[in-house]
């Protein structure tokens, strides 16, 4: 079985090398061909480094692109990357700090062992920033359930059959929102639990600004179901306050309104043609094994 890591980076150097370091001791003896492929977003800080344990690595590559071009679009290039470019039959995409803990890494594959060609989903059961991130994570997953009808507690670490990739590929709404799109069209999905680690290195870049926008770009993937409950929900909510109509009972409309724009807009991100473009973003491959 050949498996290809893909890894997101910007401008994380350090957690680089020492979750490279972490995956190289944690893959040792599970007699498999694991590759590696990192994904530079054209970071402002120097990413090439020494990397001195690669006993277990079969290769790692770093793909240096042109232009910075946002997580989700960094994870689609490589998706394509490797579909176009390597022979593998699992892609196991993780974030480059540290969050997504390599020690999981077997247990995905493991799995992938049984599952035959489904593809696995590490569903978050513990995390490990503060109170309040996590209350926002909540409102986060239950804004998604409510306009959507989906229930989605994974993230980018996950382990995708080839079939799914190939589907990945297909959808322009990759191009937007990884777990959006893959929750679009995979159903029937491998739950593991999944605990999200800490940083190797400095603070979370998962802001409560980017969490919305991480939340709002996955609705956006679902729009149509959305428009459809913002429809009821206006009639139902107008119905229910036209006696006691009021600039405070107004609020939820107009918040919701701000919602629906929100996704629209961002669902203008969905783009096929820039995505199938992707790979001439490449500035250069530096192949350190």
């Amino acid at each position: 079985m050949k498996y290809v890591i893909l890894i997101p980076i910007y401008n994380d150097r350090e957690s680089l090398k020492l979750l490279i370091e972490n995956i190289n001791y944690e893959i040792n003896n599970l007699n498999h061909e694991i590759s590696i492929v990192v994904i530079n977003d054209a970071s402002s800080q120097q990413i090439i480094d020494k990397y001195p344990n690669l006993e277990n690595i079969s290769s790692l590559e770093i793909i240096n692109m042109k232009e910075n071009r946002g997580h989700a679009r960094c994870i689609a290039s490589g998706l394509k990357y490797i579909f176009e470019k390597k022979e593998f039959d699992f892609v196991v995409p993780m974030d480059g700090d540290g969050e997504d803990r390599p020690e999981e890494i077997k247990n995905f594959i493991v799995l992938s062992k049984e599952g035959g060609d489904k593809s696995i989903v590490g569903e978050r059961v513990k995390r490990s920033e503060g109170l309040f991130f996590q209350m926002c994570y909540l409102f986060h997953k239950f804004l998604t359930l409510a306009f959507t009808g989906q229930s989605i507690k994974f993230g980018n670490f996950t382990c995708l059959s080839k079939s799914t990739v190939k589907r990945l590929l297909d959808e322009k709404a990759t191009w937007n929102s990884f777990s959006g799109s893959l929750k679009k069209i995979e159903n029937d999905l491998i739950s593991i639990p999944s605990t999200r680690g800490k940083r190797y290195f400095g603070p979370s870049k998962m802001s409560f600004f980017n969490l919305l926008k991480h939340s709002l770009s996955i609705i956006s993937v679902f729009r149509k179901t959305v428009l459809i409950r913002s429809a009821l929900f206006i009639i139902f909510y107008i119905l229910l306050i036209k006696d006691y109509a009021s600039v405070i009972t107004s609020i939820p409309l107009v918040l919701l309104l701000i919602m629906v724009y929100s996704i629209s807009s961002l669902a203008l991100r969905e783009n096929i043609d820039e995505f199938n473009n992707s790979l001439t973003n490449i500035h250069e491959i530096d192949k350190i094994k």
